[in-house]
């Protein structure tokens, strides 16, 4: 059986300018100015490997702390200034329709990742969704992506994961799935496939439905 998983942040919802903004609320008090290349070399990975970025650079609270002040500023933006990719959206609602099997892999905590499927209303789409703390290794680990296979019960190598980094990309590709990039933001893509937008008759040829 062939699917499409998708990453949710930078694919399925524009939550990554409201996650910088929180990092950089929380990080300011401690003397650091999140920049552009900051941003790019932690896009794409888990909040615990971002605090250990940034803890190289000051010195920070506890992961948990810090965590926790992120999570207040976002978990109140989401339902105010969270947005759909039009062309996620349609591309989920047009696969859906048509059987195709799909998936979330996130690395968002499993409190974020439901948070922010309600508030678009796309969870009703998916038939599974993974979130980075549920599984032992973040991206670029394949962890999110095996645990995704095996709950969905889709043929890896059938099957297609859309990201936004070639972080997220590299996960889903040493799981064995077909990756594709939409290219959202500047940050490393790799050598994989890149297009400009989420395409579901794209998808569908890829998987052999046209």
């Amino acid at each position: 059986m062939n699917g499409v998983v998708f990453d949710f942040d930078g694919v399925l919802g524009d939550s990554e300018p409201i996650s910088w903004a929180a990092w950089a609320a929380a990080l300011r008090p401690y003397g650091i100015q999140v920049n552009p290349q900051d941003i790019a070399a932690c896009t794409g990975t888990t909040s615990r490997d971002t605090h250990a970025y940034f803890a190289d650079q000051a010195a920070l609270p506890a992961y948990p702390e810090v965590l926790a002040a992120v999570d207040r500023y976002r978990q109140r933006a989401y339902s105010k200034e969270l947005r759909a990719f039009p062309d996620a959206r349609n591309a989920v609602q047009e696969l859906a329709m048509v059987g195709v099997p799909l998936a979330v892999a996130s690395s968002s905590s499993r409190v974020n990742l439901d948070i922010k499927l309600e508030v678009l209303g796309l969870g009703r789409y998916f038939d599974v969704t993974v979130a980075g703390d549920e599984v032992a290794n973040g991206k670029p680990a394949p962890d999110i992506y095996l645990e995704v296979i095996e709950q969905l019960g889709i043929d890896p190598g059938m099957s297609i994961a859309v990201e936004d980094t070639g972080i997220g990309a590299d996960a889903a590709a040493a799981a064995g799935l077909r990756t594709v990039i939409v290219k959202r933001m500047e940050v490393p893509t790799g050598l994989h496939p890149v297009v400009s937008e989420v395409d579901p008759d794209l998808l569908l040829l890829w998987l052999g439905h046209l």
